[in-house]
């Protein structure tokens, strides 16, 4: 399955921030892109075990669009 991935630069550290708006509370970190994107992937895999495990636990898919906005 596929999911949407928001990747923000902290600034401050340097680090790129990775969080799944479908996963409430999926979010990892890396020194690099291709590092976040690593250490989300298995975020995503950590956090779908959980869900199996704890089914009562409901997540509510939400749709995301991201878009460039010219100013």
């Amino acid at each position: 399955m596929d999911y949407q991935v928001i990747l923000t630069k902290d600034v401050s550290t340097g680090w790129f921030v990775a969080e799944v708006p479908n996963l409430p509370g999926c979010i990892s970190q890396g020194k690099t892109k291709a590092g976040a994107l690593r250490n989300i992937k298995d975020a995503i895999k950590g956090y779908l075990i959980s869900l199996r495990k704890h089914p009562e636990e409901k997540v509510f898919e939400t749709s995301v669009e991201v878009q460039a906005v010219k100013v």
